[in-house]
């Protein structure tokens, strides 16, 4: 039975700097994902806001939000078999030292808070991170 996925990820503003969004789509691509769609730039502090309001309340919200803004983000839809859990397993845990050996935040984010790579953790989650990123829909 298949369960095909779209899902929302995201390479922060350290990975673009750091020249990695080569390397990450490849990883993705290695996984059997499909990227359907791809907006690059810096966001506007509406968006992140947006992005990020589930945090609001949390002491960290306000270093987020600058974070996010201070550069170029990367990001993408991707759709495939499980994309959400698959895409998720191999991005690894948000604090890179607790991350395994071989995902993207164990290889390459040295900080719990510039964590190179963001993503969808549910599918409500994706439905509403590609809706605000990607407001004029996906085409297949």
């Amino acid at each position: 039975m298949s369960n095909e996925q779209t899902t929302f990820l995201m390479i922060k503003p350290d990975g673009v700097e750091r020249g990695l969004a080569d390397e990450i789509i490849g990883r993705f691509e290695g996984i059997g994902l499909r990227m359907l769609a791809m907006w690059v730039g810096k966001p506007s502090l509406e968006r992140a806001e947006a992005h990020y309001a589930v945090h609001k309340e949390r002491p960290f919200y306000p270093d987020l939000i600058e974070f996010i803004t201070s550069g170029t983000v990367v990001a993408m839809a991707w759709r495939g078999e499980d994309a959400i859990e698959a895409s998720r397993r191999l991005i690894g845990a948000t604090n890179w030292e607790d991350a395994e050996p071989g995902t993207i935040r164990a290889d390459f984010a040295r900080s719990i808070d510039k964590n190179i790579i963001h993503g969808s953790d549910g599918e409500d989650t994706a439905a509403f991170e590609l809706g605000l990123w990607f407001p004029d829909g996906l085409e297949d």
